[in-house]
């Protein structure tokens, strides 16, 4: 006979809703993160606060990237309509 036993756990689980927009950058440079870094309530004090400063610095350096990344989309994005004969759609885009 063959028997399993299997246990799940999730966590917790957010929903994040917009309304006639995407997801701001910031969300998901939080979300990145926590996924990255986790500062322990446990710790030394001189080694938190060294930890939280590393992770807002990474932080800084995350968003900034990821914004640089959605304008260079935006610019493939317009130059391809460009290309294909919408110069006013990328016009468009090019001022989001």
């Amino acid at each position: 006979m063959f028997s399993v036993d299997v246990t799940s756990a999730l966590g917790t689980v957010a929903v994040k809703t917009t309304q006639n927009e995407g997801l701001k950058p910031e969300y998901w440079t939080e979300r990145i993160i926590e996924r990255l870094i986790a500062v322990s309530d446990n710790a030394d004090p001189m080694v938190k606060a060294q930890a939280v400063a590393f992770k807002e610095t990474i932080q800084t350096v995350v968003l900034l990237y990821m914004k640089q990344a959605i304008a260079s989309d935006r610019a493939t994005v317009a130059g391809l309509l460009e290309k294909q004969g919408h110069k006013n759609i990328a016009n468009s885009i090019r001022r989001l």
